[in-house]
């Protein structure tokens, strides 16, 4: 199994969520996080004077899935997160050993 960690823009949410839903993937964890990458922020214009927003709002998706899975969840999370201008977001991918469904026990490799 692998854990998919994307962090992408608040206004393409919606779009990723409901693309993933889409394809079958429903069960997620999403964040509400701060960041920066290459581009360290923008400066925008604010009652005359200029303003350097360091950290941006993002939001982060942590998605479990099996192996077999994750090119088709690359594919759909990218296709629908992606608008060609800087800030789209990363992805990382690692690896899972198991899971544990707390409810009943179930342990998952």
């Amino acid at each position: 199994m692998k854990m998919i960690i994307a962090v992408i823009k608040p206004e393409r949410f919606e779009f990723v969520k409901k693309a993933l839903e889409d394809k079958g993937y429903i069960g997620m964890t999403i964040s509400e996080v701060k960041g920066r990458g290459a581009q360290k922020g923008i400066s925008l214009e604010y009652r005359g004077g200029k303003m350097v927003v360091d950290l941006l709002p993002k939001i982060k998706l942590e998605i479990v899935v099996h192996d077999k899975d994750v090119d088709d969840l690359l594919t759909t999370l990218t296709g629908a997160a992606r608008t060609g201008k800087i800030g789209d977001g990363k992805i990382f991918i690692l690896p899972v050993e198991k899971s544990i469904r707390i409810r009943t026990g179930d342990v998952e490799s």
